[in-house]
């Protein structure tokens, strides 16, 4: 079964699926590790690893390490080719379609592409939107990228067709890393209305309550980073996870436990 069919299977399990989005430039291996064991004790569904700079050296092996102890699908997040590892399990084959940006609306993902063979990657590719988020973040300022204003479900819900048209498997609406406002569940209805793609939501989720407003507002999958950076917060895992999985919260992810 393929990465891409076990989200499939958990989103009609569970309602809904949590991601949980680890940025090596924001946490030590050892910090990365502890954030890991929390996930599979908390039933996150899927690690996503990536950053929009990634100053780290430990990008490879930081997966690596993960994939030795842990049997939790390890999905890549890329800002950039160099953001490609042969031991995670699949990569979010990500075009900026909200963006009018060629280098990475199809430029980077030409580059990408023969790495991602060459590695055996499972690639899922997914339409990505930047939604205006009440500042300017670091996945707007890196892609040289307006996002999508806040107010025009029209214009989210039109790219996020064509995203479908153009066979995309999931549309990622993202507010940002660290953004102010999260994407409004108004948008988030109308978009997930009008296609029948997964919805993935994610950026500026700060609160279990947030995050399960998202899902009921229709997000397939929701992606929390920032707020469990801090090493206190780890322990809001377990209620994001809940929140989450609506429609059986206790049921396990068969293929998600530690390896040691």
């Amino acid at each position: 079964m393929s990465i891409y069919e076990q989200l499939l299977m958990i989103k009609d399990r569970k309602g809904s699926g949590y991601f949980v989005l680890i940025d090596p430039d924001k946490k030590s291996e050892g910090d990365t590790l502890k954030t890991v064991e929390a996930c599979v004790a908390g039933g996150v569904d899927a690690i996503l690893v990536g950053s929009s700079l990634l100053l780290s050296q430990r990008f490879n092996s930081t997966i690596k390490q993960i994939k030795a102890e842990f049997n939790v699908p390890v999905i890549l997040f890329p800002g950039s080719t160099i953001q490609l590892s042969e031991y995670a399990d699949a990569v979010l084959f990500l075009s900026l379609i909200s963006g009018r940006n060629p280098e990475f609306l199809i430029s980077t993902q030409v580059l990408g592409a023969p790495i991602i063979r060459k590695m055996a990657l499972e690639a899922i590719s997914t339409g990505y939107m930047l939604i205006e988020s009440g500042k300017t973040t670091a996945a707007e300022f890196m892609s040289n990228s307006k996002p999508i204003p806040r107010d025009k479900n029209d214009i989210a819900v039109a790219h996020a067709m064509a995203g479908e048209y153009l066979g995309m498997k999931m549309i990622y609406l993202e507010a940002g890393s660290g953004a102010t406002h999260s994407v409004p569940e108004e948008m988030i209805e109308a978009v997930s209305g009008y296609i029948t793609i997964p919805v993935i939501v994610g950026g500026g989720i700060s609160s279990p309550e947030a995050a399960r407003r998202k899902v009921e507002a229709g997000a397939a999958f929701v992606v929390t980073g920032n707020v469990l950076e801090p090493s206190e917060n780890i322990g809001l895992i377990k209620e994001f996870s809940d929140a989450v999985h609506w429609k059986n919260p206790t049921i396990e992810t068969p293929f998600l436990r530690k390896v040691k």
